[in-house]
């Protein structure tokens, strides 16, 4: 089968950073379904997986994690899955990636693809959707349904794969006031066509621009890049006992600012599940079935940003390379062999 890998861990301008070979088709044991791989999306964790993580000697790793596709064959103790079913999922850390023809996955992590959305469509949303899913309602324990929340909502990097989703979720599943940051026009531009109230730039300092809102306490916070540069500002703008999450790896982080107001601090990541085998992996099944649902029935669109082509080595670097320098908006997408 087709797939795209590397040997070593290179910066994304060289030559070998990524590239195209042949592999194995992998047979599926257990609970794995093989999944014929039709869409992939890249995301950050991509690049720095490739940066820090070198294969053994002389053999390939495997990146990627979103996928769409076609169930191809299963293990012995699948139950929730058949050939010919149409899924989407984001994979495990532990494992080989999505970036191949075809890929192994556990069935416990896999959703039904939305009716509604093509392969490529479908293929931006599941790692993201996860992240914003588990973060907004698991960590910040924001509260869905469409009561009035009197707290604001804070999302840092609004325009971003996780904050796409997560401003839809807050916008259109709580009653919470949604602020997103941005500093582009054309994303500010797309955070406030997701459902954003707000949006602040977050190159200009952040409490005089949203105490100049004045909107509700700031209580939740989610910051998703960039978290060592801003947590001391939101420190001390964001509301007593306030709850603050991240996703990203801050050069650095002290929690103690968020002492004197009793701040709790929440890391999240969607691949915990996964590597730790958790008695509620099968949560992101049914979380992903529940994005599906809700993409079929208009309430979530596709976070989809910008399509680069088919899978390959040169159209992964270009994905890489963009997602690095910080500058994309949505999700990138690859289709086809």
């Amino acid at each position: 089968m087709k797939a795209v890998g590397y040997k070593k861990s290179l910066p994304v301008d060289a030559a070998d950073a990524l590239i195209d070979f042949e592999a194995a088709k992998p047979e599926p044991k257990g609970r794995d379904i093989r999944v014929a791989v039709k869409a992939i999306s890249a995301n950050p964790v991509d690049y720095k997986v490739r940066k820090r993580a070198a294969p053994p000697e002389g053999e390939f790793k495997i990146l990627g994690y979103d996928a769409a596709g076609v169930v191809d064959a299963v293990g012995p103790e699948v139950t929730l899955f058949k050939p010919g079913d149409e899924v989407f999922y984001a994979g495990s850390i532990q494992r080989q990636g999505t970036n191949s023809e075809f890929h192994l996955v556990d069935e416990r992590i896999v959703g039904a693809k939305p009716k509604s959305l093509s392969f490529a469509q479908a293929a931006a949303l599941p790692l993201t959707s996860l992240t914003a899913w588990e973060l907004l309602f698991d960590r910040l324990g924001a509260v869905p349904g469409k009561s009035v929340d009197p707290r604001t909502l804070l999302v840092i990097g609004g325009a971003g794969g996780v904050g796409s989703i997560m401003i839809q979720l807050a916008r259109r599943l709580t009653g919470l006031t949604v602020i997103a940051t941005a500093s582009r026009p054309e994303s500010q531009k797309w955070c406030l066509d997701l459902g954003a109230h707000a949006v602040i730039d977050h190159a200009l300092p952040l409490k005089e621009q949203i105490e100049k809102l004045k909107f509700p306490p700031l209580a939740l916070v989610a910051s998703l890049t960039n978290t060592e540069q801003y947590y001391k500002q939101l420190a001390d703008v964001m509301a007593p006992q306030g709850r603050y999450g991240l996703i990203d790896d801050p050069a650095e982080f002290n929690v103690a600012a968020f002492k004197g107001k009793s701040i709790s601090v929440h890391w999240e990541s969607m691949f915990t599940r996964s590597s730790f085998q958790t008695p509620d992996m099968i949560g992101q099944h049914n979380l992903l079935n529940d994005v599906a649902d809700l993409v079929d029935k208009g309430v979530l669109r596709t976070t989809l940003g910008e399509s680069f082509g088919v899978i390959n080595a040169a159209n992964l670097k270009r994905a890489h390379a963009l997602l690095e320098s910080g500058k994309s908006r949505g999700k990138i997408v690859m289709e086809g062999w």
